[in-house]
């Protein structure tokens, strides 16, 4: 069976932010035989569509959104890739049936933490006759499993500083702020923001190279699905760039959720990370101690 599985009767469609993640999965339906539609989002996509049926919308335009779903017959929706920014109260076009909704979907666009936003978003599509689905439903490959995933495995002190880190990165998941913590010698020292993980290791190295972090303990990533999120959208995610960040912040290595967290290039990052000297694995959320099993 196909991983998009054997009951679609319409077509897939692909709303595109920033970053490899929409790529990725555009490629997969199309080799599970599927047309993808892709909807680029202005000022966000960063790729080319030219050889998918595509279009390009503002992130608030709804309505648009709708007239897409209509007109190609979509009955799917997958949400992938990265929104730097929200969107203006006068940019948001809402459809006939969520008029009624524009006052709290104004509220939570600019005041709301992202998985509440991604959960509103979802509700608009999926009130309009659509069903939203998950990148992994589509590319289940990219999923991470549990334990080391490359020729690197973690030391006693990088376990440890995956149990800190995991911990710190939970707690930030419950706020709904972000996915990712760093642990260096047992001490949190950095938590992600709405910078993104790149820009939060860009912190790190900085701290390094200024003294604020010993140069003699390397410390980890950690990066997990926040507890209440709807695994339908914004799963973390790893790539080459994160490799090379983490080099570079001098860190030993990154632990991410199996499961529920997603590979961008799995062989490209894992031989980017062997090369580097740097451990890549999977946690279990459900093992003691954030096990990598």
């Amino acid at each position: 069976m196909s991983p998009v599985g054997d009951i679609a009767k319409g077509r897939l469609a692909i709303i595109a932010g920033s970053g490899l993640l929409p790529s990725h999965v555009a490629d997969a339906a199309r080799h599970a035989g599927e047309n993808p539609f892709i909807i680029a989002l202005k000022d966000e996509a960063d790729r080319s569509w030219k050889d998918f049926d595509h279009a390009v919308i503002g992130v608030g335009d709804f309505a648009a959104l709708n007239r897409i779903f209509e007109s190609n017959e979509i009955d799917r929706v997958v949400m992938s890739g990265g929104v730097r920014r929200r969107p203006e109260w006068r940019e948001i076009r809402p459809t006939l049936k969520t008029f009624m909704k524009l006052p709290s979907t104004i509220r939570t666009l600019l005041a709301g933490g992202d998985d509440t936003v991604l959960r509103m978003v979802i509700t608009l599509i999926e009130e309009n006759g659509r069903r939203v689905v998950g990148a992994h439903e589509i590319a289940p490959d990219l999923l991470a499993s549990v334990g080391p995933l490359g020729a690197v495995r973690p030391g006693r002190d990088d376990i440890k500083d995956i149990a800190r880190a995991a911990e710190a990165a939970d707690a930030l998941g419950r706020l709904d702020v972000g996915q990712g913590a760093v642990s260096v010698g047992g001490r949190i020292v950095a938590l992600e923001g709405v910078e993104g993980t790149d820009s939060m290791l860009e912190r790190v190295a900085n701290l390094r190279s200024g003294g604020r972090i010993s140069a003699r303990r390397r410390g980890v990533l950690v990066k997990l699905c926040k507890p209440q999120q709807d695994v339908r959208a914004d799963l973390p995610s790893i790539g080459i760039s994160t490799i090379e960040n983490l080099q570079r912040a001098g860190l030993a290595g990154v632990a991410v959720e199996a499961g529920r967290s997603l590979i961008l290039g799995r062989s490209a990052v894992i031989k980017a990370a062997d090369e580097a000297g740097i451990f890549v694995c999977g946690l279990d959320r459900g093992l003691p101690s954030w096990g990598v099993a």
